[in-house]
């Protein structure tokens, strides 16, 4: 079993319109924009990274806006819910707050002893905001939405599957115990994590594969602490027979991915070396950072791109 995950480090989803999800993120959930890059292999289409004041891992959000992309498709083979964490007695606030900005899907329920209100992104994205006790994670105010109320992070995901015996057999050698079984969902929690530390398998047998665009999630990333423990985690899970890819330097963390036996696409990101590697801290996101291949390409590509706050 491994020992070296520490929870999620971040979610990617894909969008239709950068300028409206700018807009919500910043705006609507009150989270800090703390990276405005390119898309590593399509330097035409943004990736934006929204989180608290540093982009702690376990808390960022992360987008790729493709113009005019097809809505997904929800089904089996992926991210069904992303969930957020926010202080015991908070929902209420939110709940007046979502319905004011006419936020769609709304509603309200508990489980495994928690609240939660659900809700939709702007391209249809499967939400929650779930009250946790004892989150001392420090949530980000810039963004105008109060200490008392404001996100901490990420509280963790739940994930769609067919069948959940093959993904909880690997959750587990991941570190992840199983903490209860509610309906058709079974929750895994991972032990003195970083807050974002719960996964739960929902199964929906019969149910088709999603189609992936715009709201649906992209991949899922789970946190290590450097290299050396991302390159532990490789070997091992090469050992066990899964296709891993080499390691790839993101710029703010090095990365490596695999397909789960649901379908779902998993990374391994490392903590380091983070988001003020190329700008300060004071001023996270504010300017478009560039991969170094495509510096050369800076003019052509910034007249491509919408800016975010027109």
């Amino acid at each position: 079993m491994l020992n070296q995950i520490k929870g999620l480090h971040h979610v990617t989803s894909m969008a239709a319109d950068a300028r409206q999800n700018n807009r919500f993120f910043t705006g609507t959930l009150g989270l800090r924009r703390v990276k405005k890059t390119v898309n590593f292999d399509e330097p035409s289409v943004y990736h934006l990274y929204y989180g608290d004041e540093a982009g702690t891992p376990g808390t960022v959000m992360t987008y790729f806006p493709f113009p005019q992309i097809m809505r997904g498709r929800p089904g089996v083979g992926e991210v069904g819910e992303t969930r957020f964490s926010v202080p015991k007695g908070a929902l209420g606030f939110w709940k007046d707050h979502f319905a004011a900005a006419g936020v769609a899907g709304l509603e309200e329920g508990s489980a495994f002893g928690a609240g939660w209100l659900r809700f939709r992104g702007p391209d249809g994205d499967g939400f929650s905001l779930v009250e946790t006790e004892g989150d001392s994670r420090a949530a980000w105010t810039g963004g105008g939405i109060s200490e008392a109320a404001a996100i901490r992070g990420f509280s963790g995901a739940s994930l769609r599957l067919n069948d959940t015996a093959a993904t909880a057999e690997l959750l587990g050698f991941m570190g992840y115990e199983k903490a209860g079984v509610e309906g058709n969902v079974t929750r895994f929690i991972l032990p003195e994590g970083n807050g974002a530390d719960t996964i739960d398998l929902e199964a929906l047998s019969g149910t088709p594969f999603a189609r992936q665009g715009a709201g649906s999630v992209h991949h899922i990333a789970f946190a290590v602490p450097d290299r050396a423990a991302q390159l532990e985690v490789r070997k091992a899970l090469m050992d066990t027979g899964y296709q891993v890819t080499p390691v790839i330097d993101r710029d703010y963390f090095w990365a490596i991915y695999f397909r789960t036996p649901g379908g779902v696409l998993f990374e391994i990101a490392t903590n380091e070396p983070g988001f003020d590697r190329d700008e300060d801290a004071a001023h996270l996101g504010e300017a478009l950072k560039l991969p170094s291949r495509y510096e050369q390409y800076r003019d052509r590509i910034e007249a491509h791109l919408e800016p975010l706050e027109a």
